[in-house]
C-alpha cells in the first residue's frame, strides 16, 4: 500500500486558485471494451458521490450540523482524525465536477441531498441557500445533458435530531417526510429519480452494532428497533412524493449475498438466518409488507423492534415503489455457528471480497424472489491504493479489473431476464471513506486534497469507452 496523499489541517480550505483537472494515461490495448457484451440501448451510465464525504463546507451557507461532523471531530473516531469539513471541496467547485462527469460521458449523476444543509436542525422552515445549491447542482447536469438521481438521505442525520433520539425516535421518520416534502417542492420537477434512504442496514450494523459510524453505538436491541424506523421513513417519504412529486422513487439498499460455507445442514440454516439480517430484513418490509418471521422469531417477542410495530406501520412502509436501487459490494460465507469465513481475494477495504459473481446472483436473486421491479445499480466499487505518478497520472488497473469483470456480470444477470436500468460506480471522486478517513481511494477521478486538484485515472478512461461503446 503506498502512503497516504497529505491531506489539509481539518477545517481550513484549500487552494480557491486548484489546476484544473488533468487527464490519466489511456487505456492500454487490452482494456478497450471488445468482449462483445453489448448492453440495450438507452441503458444508463453513472457514477455516484454521497453529500459529506466530498461537498466540504461545513459551517457555509446556513448548514447545520450532522452527526457526522460530532462523530468525525470526536477523538479516535475516525483514522487519522479526518473529517469531512473540506473533503473534495464540490460545494464550491461543482461546476468543475459537473464538466468531469460531462468529459467521462455520464448518462446519471446519483449524489445525495445533506439533511442539516437544507433544515439546519432538521424541522422548521428550509434553508435556502442549502436548496439553491442543489438547484444550481441539478440545472447544471440539466445543461450537460446528465440525469439527476438525488438520495433523500445517506446518513447525515442532523445533530439536534439526534440529541432528541435519533432513528431511535419515531418522530424523526415524520421529520424526515416534513423534510422530503421540502425537497420535492424545491427539486421535484427537475429530478426523474428519488431514492429515499441509503443502506439502512449500514445505518443498523454500524452505526448501532458495532459502532463505528455515526452515532457509535453498541447497542443491539437499539439497532433493529432504528431499523424499524428508517423503513417506516421510506414510507412516509414515498406517500409525501406521491402527494407533491413527479417521477420515480425507490429505495437504496446494500444486499449482500450470502452462502453456507460448507455443505454441513447446519451452515444451511445459520447463512439462511444471516441472508435474513443482511437482506430480507429490508427487502421483505418494502418489497411485502411483513418482516421476515425466522428474523423476528430470532429477536424475540420483546425486541423493541417488534414491540415497536404500530398499526398501519407495514402499509405504510409497503407503499409501492416504482424501482429498487441496489449496491454490492462483497458476499458473505457462513459457518454453522454463524460466523464468516473468507473465500476470496479482498480489497484495500479488508472486509470486501471481490467475487463479481455475487454481482449476479444477488441480482437473479432480487428479480426470482420479488418481481420484476425495474432495478438500478446505484453503488459498485473498491478502494485501490492509488498514487499520482510521476508523469501526472495515476494508473488504477485492479479498479479497471474490479469494473469489467462486475459488469459483464450484471450484463449475464441482464441476458438472464433481471429489468435493470442503469449501473453507477461508487465513486465518482475520492473522498472522506467515513471512519476510514482519506486513506481509502475510491473513485475514477483522483484528488488531491491539499490542492483540489482533479486528475481522470485509468479507470475514468476506460469507462468513458465503455459508455461509448454502450457495453464491454
Amino acid at each position: 500500500m503506498s502512503m497516504p496523499t497529505p491531506r489539509p489541517p481539518q477545517g481550513a480550505a484549500p487552494s480557491a486558485t486548484a489546476p484544473a483537472a488533468t487527464t490519466g494515461p489511456a487505456p492500454r490495448a487490452d482494456e478497450t471494451p471488445s468482449a462483445g457484451l453489448r448492453f440495450p440501448p438507452g441503458f444508463g451510465w453513472g457514477a455516484a458521490t454521497s453529500a459529506y464525504q466530498i461537498e466540504g463546507a461545513a459551517k457555509e451557507d446556513g448548514r447545520g450540523e450532522s452527526i457526522w461532523d460530532t462523530f468525525s471531530h470526536t477523538p479516535g473516531r475516525t483514522r487519522n482524525g479526518d473529517t469531512g469539513d473540506v473533503a473534495a471541496d464540490h460545494y464550491h467547485r461543482y461546476a468543475e465536477d459537473l464538466d468531469l462527469m460531462r468529459d467521462i460521458g455520464l448518462d446519471s449523476y446519483r449524489f445525495s441531498i445533506s439533511w442539516p444543509r437544507v433544515q439546519a436542525d432538521g424541522t422548521g422552515a428550509p434553508n435556502q441557500r442549502g436548496l439553491d445549491f442543489y438547484r444550481r447542482l441539478v440545472d447544471g447536469l440539466h445543461e450537460r445533458g446528465i440525469a439527476p438521481m438525488a438520495t433523500l438521505f445517506h446518513w447525515d442525520l442532523p445533530q439536534s435530531l439526534q440529541d432528541a433520539g435519533g432513528w431511535e425516535s419515531r418522530d424523526v421518520a415524520h421529520r424526515f417526510a416534513d423534510y422530503a416534502e421540502i425537497v420535492f417542492r424545491a427539486l421535484g420537477d427537475r429530478v426523474p429519480v428519488w431514492l429515499t434512504v441509503n443502506e439502512p442496514k449500514t445505518v443498523v450494523q454500524n452505526g448501532y452494532l458495532e459502532g463505528h459510524h455515526a452515532p457509535g453505538r453498541q447497542d443491539p436491541d437499539a439497532a433493529y428497533l432504528v431499523a424499524h424506523h428508517l423503513h417506516l421513513a421510506h414510507g412516509l417519504a414515498v406517500a409525501a412524493f406521491r402527494a407533491t412529486g413527479s417521477g420515480r422513487i425507490g429505495p437504496a439498499l446494500n444486499l449482500h449475498p450470502c452462502y453456507p460455507a460448507d455443505d454441513s445442514p447446519e451452515a444451511a440454516r445459520a447463512a439462511r438466518l444471516y441472508d435474513g439480517y443482511e437482506n430480507r430484513l429490508y427487502l421483505d418490509p418494502i418489497l411485502t409488507g411483513r418482516y421476515p418471521q425466522d428474523v423476528l422469531d430470532d429477536l424475540g417477542p420483546d425486541s423493541r423492534l417488534v414491540r415497536g410495530i404500530h398499526d398501519g406501520d407495514l402499509a405504510t412502509i409497503a407503499a409501492p415503489v416504482d424501482l429498487l436501487a441496489v449496491q454490492y459490494y462483497t458476499p458473505y460465507y457462513v459457518t454453522g455457528d454463524g460466523a464468516t469465513v473468507g473465500r476470496w481475494p479482498t480489497s484495500q477495504a479488508s472486509w470486501q471480497q471481490i467475487h463479481p459473481d455475487g454481482m449476479y446472483d444477488i441480482l437473479t436473486r432480487v428479480t426470482r424472489d420479488y418481481g420484476p421491479i425495474p432495478l438500478t445499480v446505484t453503488e459498485n466499487g473498491l478502494p485501490t491504493p492509488d498514487t499520482l505518478d510521476a508523469d501526472g497520472t495515476v494508473d488504477d488497473a485492479g479498479r479497471v479489473t474490479f469494473l469489467r469483470d462486475h459488469l459483464a456480470a450484471v450484463h449475464r444477470a441482464m441476458a438472464a431476464g433481471v429489468p435493470l436500468e442503469s449501473y453507477h460506480v461508487w465513486s465518482l471522486l475520492d473522498n472522506f471513506e467515513w471512519d476510514a478517513g482519506y486513506d481509502e481511494r475510491w473513485g475514477l477521478v483522483h484528488v488531491d486534497y491539499q490542492t483540489q486538484r482533479r486528475v481522470l485515472k485509468r479507470s475514468a478512461h476506460w469507462y468513458r469507452q465503455v459508455i461509448a461503446a454502450n457495453g464491454l
